[in-house]
């Protein structure tokens, strides 16, 4: 009985990370995007070196949201 308990407490936890992982994710690479879009209003010319140095920020974003979710997962089917 303890077992299950403690799993369901994990399949709870592993659900509400879950979620906020998307969250976060999801608001940072808003914010990202927004100032990429307001940076390339302010000065068009510099619209290649804005968004080249965009890429690597928003890679490591989205790679730190795919690690969160597999952790999650993981705890979900362990």
């Amino acid at each position: 009985m303890q077992e299950a308990v403690n799993l369901s407490w994990a399949y709870a936890g592993a659900g509400i990370g879950l979620g906020l992982v998307v969250v976060g994710a999801g608001l940072g690479i808003g914010k990202l995007a927004a100032g990429v879009a307001e940076g390339v209003a302010r000065q068009p010319s510099a619209a290649g070196q804005i968004s080249g140095a965009t890429n690597l920020p928003l890679f490591l974003l989205e790679g730190v949201a795919i690690l969160a979710e597999v952790f999650c997962l993981l705890i979900v089917f362990k």
